[in-house]
């Protein structure tokens, strides 16, 4: 009888989902997965690549209007918006061919009379970095290829010297400089010990994934030599990805990647003449294999504007608590120490550094008050200046005048979740902040700045609104035109049948409050009882509580919202825009803290009227996936499901740069490295738990995976486990986000049910 009943209850399900499957084909109001991630239909507008020019004029790319193939270049006047078309696509067609090129990306000479063009790019370890380089010389409309007879998608990094009249380039593979004069073609080759453990001019795998670092070399302002990092990975081991796809016979492709603890390339900084030479090698201090150097950059002489003699530099050591600001001579190679900054956790270096005042100070971004705020070095040293103060986080520089002396930042000193431009004078530190965005537009903006500091490009959105894209006038932040205005994604956003959201905070005790958004079911009844997905991350420094337009996960997400499911998303503690102890109580224990926040938020929020806590799943990808598993087996009480996309496992899989800043080193911190770990708690699980990865992650190995599986198989607990061949941490490709999310919505329908009555309820 009992099992009849049962019976009786799945088949009622079953006919409520295909009767919603059928209403969803049937009603536009209604989302699908295949129509947010198999379709263009909630696809938005795109602008650029724009290029500023030095006159406050803007370049972009559009469509011959003849409907012809390639795109013209064309550049439009910042305060009046009148058009030029500077260069027709048919300039662009290379000798022999009939297309003209594919543009990629482009740069424009310092006289405006050269365009360098970049095209047929290919991948190098995480994005599409090498390809192939042409200049356009508009004086003679000449189209010429760099790199001689070299094999093709080979060159990285052109760039124009100071004078227009060369270009610098690395060569993919040999890893060594090269510069190039455009007048005749002459290649002068400035590096000749390049190999694929000596390199020149770039990096390998873990400089650009965590320190941000692809381009490796610098014009001196003067043109008359260049400074360049050079990496001696001859001691970091490969990791092998193993292809399986590609070939009859399954092959393995080597990535240099150093695992936590594991040996780390040695960097260095020299100094080359552009016409060729030895080069003069920087003498810094400490062991080059156990610190990095995290900046490099020519700076001007005091009161000077053209050449530079010296090179600033931000060396961190392993640990990565010690940051030494060092000026160093190109000359003779000496450096010393202009200040330090040091923290008993992690301190990271600031991308925006800038020299102000004539050269005499240096525009710094410290935690040193417990927020990160923004501080006039001298060069000569002495005590830092306050440019800016109070109980919030100045989140990045924009962009600094030195016309106006003002320094362009984003911050939102009342509202984290939100992003906001200020300004602040530089040259007289006493006057307060001013807020540029307007205060009629809550939510997030960001802005591309105009080297003139007069105009910039502002990009718009809220929390379920696509971004506008507008033409601003700055610092009265008057909009000039519009760009993108993304009116048919909105209109087909607004007609959809849309779940109220909303931003609050969960009091999880001990007064610590964790910022968080929901989305409610449309029609939403507080007298009913519904499930909740949360969406996590919880990475050091990161938020997904914003508000901002989330894309197609938003999408994915009223979806859910429209099948009876409230989604929500909390920030625990360790993620960013609330100030340095909020951040770093997670030092040396990545995973206990927000873990442990994630499932008391979770407990709260199962204690609402309308929440079902039997009934409450969590999903994330990369870091969250390892937040998810962690979930699931430290709260197996809390959570009935959980989904764990690309996640790592244990931090002795991941690589020193990331690893060590937040957990230190593993030989150093054993216990807090298993006491992170799901493998700890492998035992403790109960719910249901899908996990998904792709065996070509270059990142986040699948080597994480497998040893939760074999955690899992050693304590007899069931899983789900989907693995999508040789695709890596993005997990894309054709039509392979499509199945991920069908796999994932089935996941949670079937393991996190929606009542029927729920479901029944839908328009």
């Amino acid at each position: 009888m009992v099992r009849r009943i049962f019976l009786v209850v799945i088949l009622a399900a079953l006919g409520t989902t295909v009767a919603v499957a059928q209403r969803s084909a049937n009603d536009s109001s209604l989302l699908t997965v295949d129509r947010i991630f198999g379709s263009p239909e909630f696809r938005g507008g795109s602008f650029g690549p724009l290029a500023w020019l030095n006159d406050g004029g803007y370049t972009t790319l559009e469509r011959p209007a003849d409907g012809k193939p390639g795109r013209d270049i064309v550049r439009y006047d910042a305060e009046s918006g009148f058009r030029t078309t500077l260069v027709h696509a048919t300039r662009l067609v290379p000798p022999g061919d009939s297309t003209p090129l594919d543009i990629e990306d482009y740069s424009w000479s310092p006289d405006g009379l050269k365009l360098l063009i970049f095209t047929n790019s290919q991948q190098v370890w995480r994005t599409n970095t090498r390809g192939d380089y042409w200049v356009l010389d508009l004086s003679g409309w000449t189209l010429k290829k760099l790199g001689g007879n070299g094999p093709a998608s080979t060159l990285m990094f052109a760039k124009f010297s100071p004078d227009g009249g060369r270009v610098g380039w690395v060569r993919y593979g040999e890893n060594n400089l090269y510069v190039e004069e455009l007048a005749n073609g002459k290649i002068t080759q400035l590096t000749t010990d390049g190999s694929r453990t000596t390199i020149n001019g770039t990096f390998d795998w873990v400089y650009e994934e965590e320190l941000g670092l692809q381009d490796g070399w610098r014009w001196n302002p003067d043109g008359h030599s260049i400074a360049y990092w050079q990496l001696d990975a001859s001691g970091v081991r490969d990791f092998l990805l193993y292809n399986v796809t590609d070939s009859l016979y399954a092959y393995t492709v080597p990535v240099q990647y150093p695992k936590a603890g594991q040996t780390n390339s040695a960097s260095r900084v020299g100094v080359v003449s552009a016409a060729g030479g030895e080069t003069r090698w920087l003498k810094v201090p400490g062991d080059p294999r156990n610190s990095y150097i995290a900046r490099m950059e020519w700076v001007p002489s005091p009161g000077k504007s053209a050449g530079s003699k010296e090179l600033i530099i931000q060396h961190l050591n392993r640990l990565q608590d010690t940051l030494d600001v060092m000026l160093a001579d190109a000359q003779t190679g000496q450096v010393r120490t202009v200040f330090s900054e040091r923290d008993s956790a992690w301190v990271e270096q600031f991308d925006q550094l800038h020299f102000v005042n004539a050269g005499h100070d240096i525009l710094w971004l410290s935690e040193r008050s417990g927020w990160s705020q923004l501080y006039l070095v001298p060069r000569a040293g002495g005590t830092p200046r306050v440019l800016t103060s109070g109980e919030f986080d100045v989140l990045d520089v924009v962009r600094v005048d030195t016309v106006s002396a003002s320094v362009y930042y984003i911050a939102s000193p009342d509202n984290p979740t939100q992003r906001y431009l200020y300004r602040v004078n530089y040259a007289k530190p006493e006057q307060h902040p001013q807020r540029v965005s307007p205060t009629s537009e809550p939510g997030t903006h960001s802005y591309d700045i105009a080297p003139n500091g007069r105009f910039a490009v502002q990009s718009y959105s809220r929390f379920g609104v696509p971004p506008v894209v507008t033409v601003v006038s700055l610092p009265d932040h008057r909009v000039l035109r519009t760009l993108v205005d993304n009116a048919p994604l909105k209109t087909k956003v607004q007609k959809l049948r849309l779940g109220g959201t909303e931003f609050r905070q969960v009091d999880i005790g001990e007064g610590v409050k964790l910022n968080a958004w929901f989305i409610k079911p449309p029609g939403f009844d507080s007298t009913s009882r519904y499930p909740v997905l949360f969406y996590v991350y919880g990475g050091p420094g990161s938020q997904t509580v914003t508000d901002a337009w989330g894309g197609q996960n938003y999408l994915w997400y009223q979806m859910l919202a429209q099948r009876g499911y409230i989604v929500a998303s909390v920030d625990n503690r360790g993620t960013g825009a609330r100030g340095r102890a909020w951040r770093k109580i997670i030092y040396k224990q990545m995973g206990v803290t927000e873990t442990r926040d994630q499932a008391a938020a979770a407990r709260a929020v199962g204690r609402l009227p309308f929440v079902d806590s039997t009934r409450i799943g969590i999903w994330g990808w990369s870091y969250g996936g390892f937040m998810s598993l962690n979930v699931i087996t430290q709260a197996p009480d809390v959570y009935r499901m959980a989904i764990a996309v690309a996640p790592v496992t244990h931090w002795k899989y991941y690589d020193t740069i990331y690893t060590e800043r937040y957990n230190g080193l593993p030989q150093d911190n054993a216990a807090g490295y298993d006491k992170g770990s799901p493998l700890t708690y492998a035992k403790n699980l109960t719910g249901r738990l899908l996990i998904v990865h792709g065996s070509g992650d270059d990142n986040v190995h699948f080597q994480n995976t497998e040893a939760m599986v074999n955690a899992l198989v050693a304590a007899n607990r069931p899983f789900s486990l989907m693995v999508y061949p040789n695709r890596t941490h993005s997990i894309s490709g054709g039509a392979t986000r499509q199945h991920l999310f069908t796999l994932l919505t089935k996941f949670v329908e079937d393991n996190l049910p929606a009542t029927a009555q729920a479901r029944a309820a839908m328009p």
